[in-house]
């Protein structure tokens, strides 16, 4: 039986599928491709974490961030980074702080 999948896929899944007894077909994407993938990958994982609320779903956003910040040329130490300064400056989310609303003073 042929499944049909077109979704990119972790490195180490051909092996996977293949130590299991099945076959499957490939192709590498270009740069452009890459990122829409990596961005419907992205989508994906969020949608599996708000449906099962699993460490192992947040892992893989975790995963697809750090691809598509090194596929648009920033590293995932400068990702990080980045992160960072922006809890220390603007804070992270410990506090759980809901705004409900803001007012001009007027």
């Amino acid at each position: 039986m042929l499944k049909t999948y077109n979704k990119l896929v972790r490195d180490n899944i051909l092996k996977i599928i293949e130590q299991s007894g099945k076959s499957c077909a490939i192709r590498v994407l270009d740069d452009d491709e890459y990122l829409k993938a990596l961005s419907a990958k992205l989508s994906e994982e969020v949608e599996e974490y708000l449906q099962s609320g699993s460490p192992e779903e947040l892992a893989d956003i975790i995963e697809v961030a750090q691809a598509l910040a090194v596929a648009n040329g920033c590293t995932a130490e400068r990702l990080e980074s980045i992160r960072k300064a922006k809890a220390a400056e603007r804070g992270a989310f410990e506090k759980k702080i809901m705004l409900q609303t803001v007012s001009d003073g007027d």
